[in-house]
Parts: C-alpha cells; sequence; structure tokens
C-alpha cells in the first residue's frame, strides 16, 4: 500500500514539472535554470526508496509473528498431549486398582460363604458322629488314612453273590473264660485261649467279640437291630471276622452272661468266675457269604476275611434294650463295595 502512495507521487510530481515546462522560445533562458531542474527531479524520487524500508519491516514482524504462534500452537500441543497421557494414566490406574477391589471382595465372599473345612488335628479319640464321625476317622489321625482311601472297606450291602459251594466252616469253639470291657466304643469280651474256627485251610483263633447297634452288615438292603463280631487272628496275624446278625426273639443265654459282668465304669474291666460258651452264639445253618474287608473301625485296616453267617440269631427285647440304652448308634454306614467278589454258600 505504502509503494502505491509512492508511486502515485512521483506520477503527479512528473506531470506537475511537465506543465511548467517553459515554450520552445524560451529553452535557451531556461538552460541557466537547467541545473535546478535534475535537482528537483531527484527531490522528487527520494521518497520512493524510504518507502521500502517500512515494508521489509513489517515483513520481519509478520514472520516473528508467525514464529511466536507457531510456537505457541507447539506449546498448547505438547500440553494437550501431556494432558491425555496424564488422563490414560490415571484411568489404568483406577482400572487396576478397581480390578484389585473387586478381585479382594471376591476372595472375602468366597471365605465367608465356602463351608469351614474339617480342623486338621491328631487325635486317638473317635466316635460314631460330629467331628471325630465316620466321616472324619481318616483326617484325624494319618495312621487311620484308609478310613478315606480303602478300597475294600466294610461293612458293605450283600447282594448279587455268587452262589457257590462254600467249604464248610470248622468251629473248634469251648467253654472259656472271659473277660468284659465297655472300651467307649461298645461292650468287649475278651476270650481265653483255644478257640479256633478254621476255613480256606487255615486255623484263627477267636481274640474277642463285640456288639454293634444296629447292624453294620445289610443282606440285599435289609438290615437288622443288631450283630455279633467274633475277631480271629491267625499265627501269622492275619484276621478273619465271623458276623452273627440279631434280630428280635428269645433271650440267648451267652448274651446274658455277659450282660450279667458289665463292669460299673467305662474303661473298667471285669473279669467273672464263670465261664462263657461262644458255640451259643453259633446258628443251626451255618451257610454264609464271605468277602475281603476291612476293620469297621479306625484304623480301618484292609486285608480281612469276612464270614458273615445267613440264619440271623436272637436275642430278647430285654437283651436289645439293654444295649441300646448304652449305645443306641455304634455302627459304621455301608461302604461301597467297589466291584469285589461276594461269595455265598448255595
Amino acid at each position: 500500500m505504502r509503494n502505491l502512495i509512492a508511486l502515485f507521487a512521483c506520477s503527479l510530481a512528473i506531470s506537475t514539472a511537465s506543465a511548467n515546462d517553459p515554450p520552445p522560445a524560451a529553452a535557451h533562458a531556461a538552460a541557466s535554470h537547467g541545473a535546478s531542474k535534475p535537482a528537483a527531479a531527484e527531490a522528487a524520487k527520494e521518497p520512493a526508496p524510504a518507502s521500502a524500508k517500512p515494508s521489509a519491516k513489517a515483513a520481519a514482524a509478520q514472520a516473528l509473528s508467525e514464529a511466536d504462534a507457531e510456537a505457541e500452537l507447539s506449546a498448547k500441543i505438547a500440553a494437550r498431549l501431556a494432558l491425555m497421557r496424564a488422563n490414560q494414566a490415571a484411568r489404568l490406574a483406577a482400572a487396576a486398582k478397581a480390578r484389585k477391589v473387586a478381585v479382594t471382595r471376591r476372595e472375602a465372599v468366597a471365605a465367608i460363604t465356602q463351608p469351614a473345612p474339617v480342623r486338621p488335628f491328631h487325635s486317638d479319640h473317635w466316635s460314631y458322629e460330629g467331628e471325630t464321625g465316620p466321616a472324619n476317622w481318616g483326617k484325624i489321625n494319618s495312621a487311620w488314612s484308609k478310613c478315606d482311601t480303602g478300597t475294600r472297606q466294610s461293612p458293605i450291602d450283600l447282594r448279587d453273590g455268587m452262589k457257590v459251594d462254600l467249604e464248610q466252616i470248622t468251629f473248634d469253639y469251648k467253654p472259656s473264660g472271659f473277660s468284659v470291657v465297655d472300651n467307649g466304643h461298645t461292650v468287649q469280651v475278651t476270650v481265653g485261649g483255644g478257640n479256633f474256627l478254621t476255613v480256606q485251610n487255615r486255623s484263627y483263633e477267636l481274640m474277642q467279640f463285640h456288639f454293634h447297634r444296629p447292624s453294620e452288615e445289610r443282606v440285599n438292603g435289609k438290615g437288622f437291630e443288631m450283630v455279633v463280631h467274633m475277631v480271629h487272628k491267625d499265627p501269622e496275624g492275619k484276621l478273619a471276622v465271623l458276623a452273627v446278625l440279631l434280630e428280635r426273639g428269645k433271650g440267648n443265654n451267652m448274651i446274658q452272661t455277659v450282660w450279667n459282668n458289665l463292669p460299673l465304669e467305662k474303661l473298667d474291666v471285669v473279669n467273672p468266675n464263670v465261664v462263657l460258651d461262644v458255640a451259643e452264639m453259633l446258628p443251626q445253618r451255618r451257610d454264609y457269604f464271605t468277602f475281603m474287608g476291612s476293620l469297621t473301625t479306625p484304623p480301618c485296616n484292609e486285608g480281612v476275611l469276612w464270614l458273615v453267617m445267613k440264619q440271623p440269631m436272637q436275642a430278647s427285647p430285654a437283651q436289645m434294650a439293654l444295649f441300646s440304652r448304652m449305645y443306641p448308634l455304634n455302627a459304621r454306614p455301608i461302604q461301597s463295595s467297589a466291584g469285589r467278589m461276594i461269595k455265598e454258600s448255595n
């Protein structure tokens, strides 16, 4: 714009000078003044270079302004990026904290809702109910692990047996001295030596017998009111248990002899002055079931030969009621047969 103004001023000056030129006749007269005219023209032309100086300054100022604007924009962009990064980091930290809180909450809820595990402790005490009952026998003492992990545990439900011609069991029982103890789990009778049974070409000596209510064994799903377990041992230490099922009926002389000599306190031992004829506990028919099983109380050791008489014996209601006052329930639940072979007499 300034250049235009300067150009316009120059044009105006030239036009004015042309109008003031003298006629040809006076040209010579004016020659003497020729030296002053170029000076005037030069004077009129001098402002033109001055007009270029403001233009350079403006360009420099504009360039500086653009650089400042670019720097300011870069600074704003950098600040914006820093803010975005800070927000993203804050969101990630908040998400991680939320996940941690959620995990902690789930763990707390799981701890509340999960059933309390059986307390791990070592004990020699067991029972037929509660924390020390059959379901926990294998947990309260490591020596009793077979109660949980065994595959040949007793008792079982005797069904689908293979009917074969089993050899007869040979009994060699005679009247013997005995002792009675209430051991806290049952009434146990220890008999004098010399009472044997023989089966499968092995002889086993009767060590003790005891009672369970109800019967631990079942026959085709049927249970009985009581059972007597007669525990035998051979010279190698192997066990054979003869089980005699009991049902209500007439009184049993052998059972009554035991009841007559019960101790007054648990763990006290009574040694009567009379003898006991354990043969009175045997049924007339000697048919039986047989299978391999375990002890039905801790430590639940396996490898026990079981012989369960098919014909039950009788005991009077009063005899059964007396035992039920002492032990209303002292039977281990039925265990899995686990596909084992069960034989029974034809």
